[in-house]
């Protein structure tokens, strides 16, 4: 009689010890999925580096719905078109919110529109849609146009530095969008400022101990002291604060003396004015535009580059049809209808080399059902889009480039995401749903103009080695992170001919005429279009 007391306690731990042991098992009725261990689930199986490889094979072996219970949080992994048209499309209501990415909030201070949900993700979507949708896009040219052939010649002069010469071509479009003033040269120190914020952020947010906090959340309340991530993402977060409120107090100061060129900018401070956003948030929503329009452009173009390396059959046939079109005039976004190939060559560049490999998270805000599986709230919607662009069922040979697959999609990408027959969409690069990336009419016309402007002037060959060897890039050999691009390799890059060199170097010398003496616009390109701020 005197030990009964400790029958509650007993009762109580063999509770606790029961629910603990419950986490990582997968409930009856969700997606089916790998096997799973007590408190891990199946996070001992996720792989430490190219998770879209595994979660392909899982695919095939799971298939187009399948569940990963990741210690205490349910992951639901998206591997046909179908299950992306059902879910994150037709029930957009459902799924258009973002799971809690704990370091990507401290990292952000929680304004990083990626990051967001609810109603200050509708608000700043709303203003971005203002300036994105596809009828202001196509005013945006004259910038896309004149960094395209300044790209080029940055190819000619420095052709080693030639992924420099990309990641300025791609920031000084966003930071005249953005901020009314071009990036004119790859020196300039907030491009290198740039390229580290890019470079800390992506696999910080991805690493393992990022994950740990999000699947484990009570480990959050542990001090700094024993979480090396957390500390990083706070020193993460000061740095790319001093870049982007650096950015946006100089436009803020151009605005105010009335000597900004037209630019979200002014949209942003009239926002701004009516007590929308703080200097910091501020900040922050225009360097969104800047982070997306700066690094996945580039990490495509990227891609672009080791393709026609390794298929030079398919970068003679574009300069078959690019010489036969427009012979020995550069291409201009008005060539677009005639050059089928070409961009045919920018959809399949998107589709073999997608960098946002597994998409971007999308969170379930209720339960649901699909397919006869539940799929609980709070769980995090995973597109493999890696694995849908591999599906030899949905491109016939799928590791190859192969542009001729897109001869006669004449769709542009917000098109085919919205074609109802969901087998005619042409790839999953720009997501789905409600979250699908509005800059996508931006992104086609800088692909396409960067595109077939370097193969038509240029051509991209192997670098030779010291030793006399020419070097082959590995299409396999990717960066790690939500995004990611080939590893840096060397390349060849020549003029065409000595008169393509002429009309390159005539074109950026008409070009300079426009600029001043610190290479800016001296006026604003004709049929430019902004919005005036009104909020509802």
């Amino acid at each position: 009689m005197m030990h009964l007391w400790y029958l509650p306690v007993l009762v109580a731990l063999g509770y606790a010890l029961r629910k603990l042991l419950r986490i990582g098992r997968r409930p009856p009725g969700y997606p089916p999925g790998p096997p799973t261990v007590p408190l891990l689930g199946n996070l001992h199986l996720m792989p430490k580096e190219n998770p879209h490889l595994q979660m392909k094979k899982w695919a095939e072996e799971y298939g187009p719905v399948f569940s990963l219970m990741l210690g205490t949080s349910t992951t639901i992994v998206l591997s046909s078109d179908q299950a992306i048209k059902d879910l994150l499309d037709k029930r957009g209501s459902i799924y258009n919110s973002r799971p809690d990415l704990y370091i990507a909030r401290l990292v952000s201070n929680n304004h990083r529109m990626l990051f967001m949900h609810g109603d200050r993700w509708r608000v700043i979507h709303k203003l971005f849609h203002v300036i994105l949708n596809v009828r202001a896009a196509s005013s945006y040219v004259p910038y896309q146009g004149l960094e395209a052939k300044r790209l080029l010649g940055g190819f000619l002069d420095e052709p080693e530095l030639w992924v420099d010469h990309v990641r300025r071509f791609t920031t000084s479009i966003v930071t005249q969008l953005v901020y009314g003033v071009r990036t004119a040269s790859i020196e300039d120190p907030k491009l290198k400022h740039l390229y580290d914020v890019i470079d800390d952020f992506v696999p910080t947010v991805g690493s393992s101990g990022s994950a740990l906090l999000d699947l484990y959340p009570i480990l959050r309340k542990l001090p700094d002291s024993m979480l090396p991530a957390k500390r990083k993402a706070k020193i993460q977060h000061a740095n790319e604060r001093d870049l982007f409120l650096g950015h946006w107090t100089e436009c803020k100061q151009r605005v105010n003396n009335k000597t900004a060129m037209p630019c979200f900018g002014i949209d942003v401070f009239n926002a701004q004015k009516l007590g929308d956003f703080s200097d910091d948030e501020a900040a922050y929503v225009a360097a969104t535009l800047l982070e997306a329009g700066y690094d996945t452009t580039a990490n495509t173009i990227m891609g672009f580059m080791q393709a026609m390396i390794l298929y030079p059959d398919t970068q003679k046939a574009a300069q078959e049809e690019l010489d036969r079109v427009c012979g020995e005039k550069m291409p201009t976004i008005d060539d677009a209808p005639n050059l089928p190939y070409i961009r045919a060559i920018v959809k399949e560049t998107l589709r073999w080399m997608p960098t946002a490999i597994l998409g971007v998270p999308h969170c379930a805000m209720k339960d649901d059902e699909y397919m006869g599986y539940s799929i609980p709230k709070g769980s995090s919607i995973v597109t493999n889009v890696w694995g849908i662009h591999r599906d030899p069922k949905r491109y016939a040979h799928p590791d190859v480039f192969d542009p001729t697959r897109f001869l006669g999609d004449d769709q542009n990408a917000a098109e085919a995401a919205a074609n109802p027959d969901v087998s005619k969409r042409d790839h999953f690069v720009f997501g789905a749903g409600r979250r699908i990336c509005v800059g996508m009419h931006i992104a086609e016309r800088s692909l396409f103009l960067s595109m077939s402007m370097i193969l038509w002037g240029l051509r991209i060959e192997k670098a030779v080695a010291p030793d006399g060897s020419e070097i082959t890039p590995d299409p396999s050999n990717l960066t790690q992170g939500f995004l990611v691009h080939p590893v840096a390799f060397p390349t060849k890059l020549t003029a065409r001919s000595a008169e393509h060199t002429q009309t390159i170097r005539e074109e950026w010398k008409h070009c300079e005429t426009l600029l001043d003496i610190n290479q800016q616009w001296k006026e604003v390109p004709e049929g430019m279009k902004f919005s005036t701020y009104a909020r509802e």
